[in-house]
């Protein structure tokens, strides 16, 4: 029996507010669902991947993986399907990470290998953030990037000139201590360098004579400067972004002139008055 175009429609309206809708609760069930098996799907990639397990329960994992990427590809069908803007989906960000969070395992039988970019599917655990509402955050993340934007000047100067500082070391540390103690090349003493400046000190290379300890003193005493320098920038910047957000957001009464009104107030605190305007910043 040939379904009528109105059943189908039907049809397709209730797949779309399964999969793209998440305040029913069959919609917030599918996606608690759908973010389970993208854990479980991830966990078992990272498992498969150790030797032992893959030794013993190889064709688990594969049968596994196997059900996991038939039930997202089958998922990412009915989304397309669904879709009212199908070319927007596809396009969409979402639609890339759900098409790329597939692919790995087709592409794995020509390039076995690829079957380990399957971890690219914990990126659609980003969906939680609708699912529990989490979108009001957003405004603080957009602030966070606003500020990292605003210092990029800073931080590259910052950069440019660490990486100046690495390189002195690094050429330095190569003439005192030499290949003799494990700084080969300049390349090698720069990695050496960085890995004691910025604190992490893996502890493969280190100086042997009185001069190049000193030297690694200085380098070990800047490290402290890599994390408070950056940090100092971009908390300044953040502050400097809260500053003006809380100036286009202050509320003048325009009987008594009082500002300093609080976000989302609607009378003024002194007289009463309705607050029915945002004052400039020079007010």
């Amino acid at each position: 029996m040939v379904q009528k175009p109105s059943q189908r429609q039907d049809l397709k309206q209730v797949i779309y507010d399964v999969i793209f809708g998440f305040e029913s609760k069959p919609g917030r069930l599918f996606d608690i669902v759908l973010i389970c098996l993208i854990l479980l799907s991830v966990s078992a990639v990272m498992l498969d991947s150790i030797h032992v397990l893959h030794a013993r329960y190889g064709s688990i994992f594969y049968k596994l993986e196997w059900f996991f990427t038939i039930a997202f590809t089958i998922e990412y069908v009915l989304r397309v399907y669904s879709s009212p803007e199908r070319r927007r989906y596809v396009l969409s960000f979402y639609g890339i990470v759900d098409l790329a969070s597939i692919l790995p395992t087709y592409i794995a039988f020509l390039y076995p290998s690829a079957a380990y970019l399957i971890v690219i599917r914990i990126m659609r655990v980003l969906r939680i953030f609708r699912i529990l509402k989490l979108f009001r955050y957003i405004g603080e993340a957009n602030l966070l990037f606003s500020a990292l934007y605003n210092s990029r000047r800073k931080i590259f100067v910052f950069l440019f000139s660490l990486t100046t500082l690495i390189v002195i070391f690094g050429a330095l540390m190569f003439l005192i201590e030499g290949p003799e103690n494990g700084f080969d090349s300049i390349p090698v003493s720069i990695y050496w360098a960085i890995v004691t400046v910025t604190t992490v000190g893996y502890g493969d290379i280190s100086p042997k004579t009185p001069l190049g300890q000193a030297i690694a003193a200085v380098a070990m005493i800047c490290g402290y400067a890599v994390i408070a320098v950056p940090t100092g920038i971009v908390g300044a910047e953040i502050m400097n972004e809260l500053n003006r957000e809380r100036g286009r957001t202050v509320r003048t009464c325009g009987r008594c002139r009082k500002t300093g009104h609080e976000v989302g107030a609607v009378y003024c605190n002194r007289c009463g008055e309705a607050l029915d305007r945002v004052a400039p910043d020079h007010e």
